[in-house]
């Protein structure tokens, strides 16, 4: 062992680091503590010897006892996380990884680590190759026993990350996942994750049902801020509803980086979905006038609503109106569970006498 030191402070020596060759009482664990602050010289070269080094530092670390890693890892994270932020992260990445796989599943310090790689990750649009499954990400919170601060960090962090690289819906789970984390305690410190949570979906050109939003407790702490309006608007108003708000707010949509044409758009479909719920049929005269179109855009429109299947239906031009086949609910309470009871209640019915019918028919025993 003493060896293998020698030959890695005769490298780090070489490459310009200021180190001490004298071996240190306290244990390999001091040693490695000026290894690693001394291995930012080697980082900053780009030939193959480094990555063998690195790793070396990694093993070394590995055999240490559990008490005696935290630190060390601790230190060794912020040093790939923050050297050169941009360059190597192939490498970088993959001590991490090395590290990261090479513990005990349960170690809490593995959390230091899984953040480390997200983080370098983001910079180098990677995050495909770091787990982000949302149960996989449950399973380690518990394993590793983090604190109510922590979990918020961590799913705070693989929210950015997926962001960041165009996940939108991961991203959108991972958030919601983090606001049902708050309690009635602690709802009004996630103020910016909740009004961060809305603007995102809003946004998002994939999402149109915004009702689970509501319940969620940092959410409802912001009833009565505009924040709070916009989004009720979006779960069950009407676009006149939010023309209305628009007229009165426009300096707040912009605000909030929201366009209003694609709000427009949104809402015109969100529209027409209730609309299809209500009725089976609707005339070309009623969606002109509730989603503010001219005639020859309804058939467009309905061929774009169609394409989100949110709604299926077909027109008919002959009279002039559209037949709707179904069409998601936008919002799903007490009315939306008691029609599907009853629709369940009566494939039921209809099932035993199918069975009833089969069994008049069938020959006795």
């Amino acid at each position: 062992m003493r060896l293998f030191y020698l030959l890695l402070i005769a490298y780090l020596k070489a490459k310009g680091a200021e180190i001490s060759e004298e071996n240190s009482e306290g244990g390999l664990h001091l040693d490695l503590a000026q290894i690693i602050e001394a291995s930012d010289v080697c980082l900053k070269d780009d030939d193959k010897e480094v990555e063998s080094v690195m790793n070396s530092i990694v093993s070394l670390l590995l055999i240490l006892e559990a008490e005696k890693q935290e630190t060390l890892i601790e230190n060794l994270c912020e040093k790939l996380v923050k050297f050169r932020e941009g360059e190597r992260p192939s490498l970088r990445m993959q001590l991490l990884s090395n590290l990261f796989y090479g513990m005990d599943e349960s170690a809490p310090v593995r959390y230091t680590v899984y953040c480390s790689l997200i983080k370098v990750a983001a910079t180098c649009n990677a995050i495909a190759f770091i787990p982000t499954d949302l149960d996989q990400v449950r399973k380690w919170i518990t394993d590793w026993n983090l604190n109510t601060e922590k979990k918020h960090t961590l799913l705070r962090l693989v929210y950015e990350a997926l962001v960041d690289c165009k996940k939108s819906e991961a991203a959108a789970k991972v958030m919601v996942e983090l606001l049902g984390s708050y309690t009635e305690d602690n709802a009004s410190q996630a103020r910016v994750d909740a009004h961060r949570c809305i603007v995102r979906a809003l946004k998002d050109p994939n999402t149109f049902l915004f009702d689970h939003l509501l319940a969620l407790k940092p959410v409802r702490f912001l009833e009565g801020e505009l924040i709070h309006d916009l989004l009720t608007i979006f779960v069950s108003a009407k676009l006149a509803a939010y023309v209305k708000f628009y007229q009165s707010n426009k300096d707040f949509i912009d605000s909030l980086g929201l366009n209003h044409e694609q709000n427009m758009a949104k809402m015109r479909l969100l529209t027409f979905m209730g609309m299809a719920v209500e009725f089976k049929e609707i005339s070309f005269d009623t969606m002109q006038q509730e989603l503010q179109i001219e005639a020859d855009e309804v058939e467009a429109f309905v061929i774009d609503a169609v394409r989100t299947k949110m709604v299926y239906c077909k027109i008919d031009q002959t009279q002039r109106k559209v037949v709707v086949s179904h069409s998601t609910h936008r919002t799903f309470g007490k009315q939306q569970w008691q029609q599907l009871y009853d629709s369940l209640s009566s494939w039921k019915g209809s099932l035993a006498t199918v069975k009833t019918s089969l069994q008049t028919l069938s020959p006795s025993a």
